[in-house]
């Protein structure tokens, strides 16, 4: 079963984009980085960043005022003018969005909505309204790159939001990929480039032939957190997707991973689905140790599922690793297990 979501237009060169605080209020508590990302994005693909009512409110204001956040997404998406939305940065608390969400204003308005992290959330209201969504770079982690914009990243924002032609074939970064934290406190860290470790490529771990579905995912821990919540889509959505998911810079233990993974399984949301595709493991985690999560899958999928032959790739560019991929919502993934290839074949964006 694919899911059909409603299409937003593309984005142009000269549009409005707001940016939206919905969780953590850090463009308050890092200015210059916030600026920074904004500056970037705009430089990058000539569109005007606006901020809505409470994007640049203080954190504790943000934190104690759920329903503002809300009313800023509201906002943004009921605005004609304004074309796509970006979320600022991730957190831990925009399921406390959840009771001041209306699904119809967000149905009403399709347009680009780009986040990730716990902007999994905001991308499962907009899958329950119909409409698509995108699970990318956020103005101050992607955008707000030290030292200026990854060419992998860029390239894919601009295929996938700014261009009308099916997506194709996703290809793995090859320049380099880093989780360095560098203080965002220190403004002169700004210009500096982080330490980049080499690119090993994609593992297609298991599976033969070819494998279609639509993509659904997100952070793992906040899926973890939705299970049980209106925003929870229903078994028949789960039926042939792509799950998509990728862990935060907390750096879950691959026993933490193993636990949510069994709670899908228990939801049977693991029997539906049609792949698996794992981004590169997030947080200060030695990539020696990247292959325990690759048993967690294995393990899960095989000995508490019993499906040796679903299709799973990991160690992908997206997520809390950069430079990150673009991947739509509900959108049909191709898997070729024995080309090793992952194709998108359809536009996301409307002309």
């Amino acid at each position: 079963m694919f899911i059909n979501l409603k299409k937003p237009e593309k984005l142009r060169r000269g549009d409005k984009l707001a940016s939206v605080s919905l969780s953590w209020g850090g463009p308050a508590l890092f200015p210059h980085r916030y600026q920074a990302g904004k500056k970037q994005l705009e430089d990058a693909f000539g569109v005007c960043v606006v901020e809505m009512p409470h994007t640049l409110s203080s954190a504790e204001f943000l934190h104690a005022n759920p329903q503002a956040r809300a009313d800023d997404l509201m906002q943004a998406f009921s605005d004609p003018s304004i074309k796509g939305i970006i979320s600022t940065i991730g957190g831990e608390d925009s399921i406390r969005l959840i009771p001041h969400i209306d699904l119809d204003v967000i149905a009403r308005n399709p347009k680009v909505f780009l986040g990730y992290s716990d902007t999994t959330v905001t991308h499962f209201a907009c899958l329950k309204a119909g409409i698509a969504s995108f699970y990318g770079p956020a103005v101050m982690a992607g955008f707000g790159e030290n030292g200026g914009l990854f060419p992998y990243m860029r390239d894919a924002v601009d295929r996938v939001l700014f261009q009308s032609d099916p997506i194709g074939a996703l290809t793995p970064n090859t320049e380099g990929w880093t989780a360095e934290v560098l203080d965002w406190e220190d403004p002169y860290l700004q210009s500096q480039k982080r330490k980049l470790h080499p690119c090993t490529g994609w593992r297609f771990l298991q599976g033969t032939g070819r494998h279609q579905g639509h993509l659904i995912g997100g952070c793992i821990e906040v899926l973890d957190w939705l299970r049980g919540t209106p925003l929870w889509p229903d078994r028949s959505q789960w039926k042939g997707a792509v799950l998509f998911l990728e862990t935060s810079e907390e750096a879950p233990a691959p026993q933490t991973v193993a636990r949510i993974l069994r709670a899908f399984a228990a939801l049977g949301v693991l029997d539906e689905i049609h792949a698996i595709l794992f981004g590169r493991p997030g947080g200060d985690i030695p990539p020696t140790q990247f292959r325990d999560y690759d048993r967690v899958l294995l393990d899960m999928v095989n000995n508490e599922v019993g499906r040796p032959d679903l299709p799973i790739v990991s160690g992908m560019d997206f997520g809390h690793t950069d430079p990150m991929l673009v991947l739509p919502y509900g959108f049909l993934c191709e898997i070729d297990c024995d080309q090793q290839t992952i194709i998108i074949p359809e536009n996301a964006v409307l002309d």
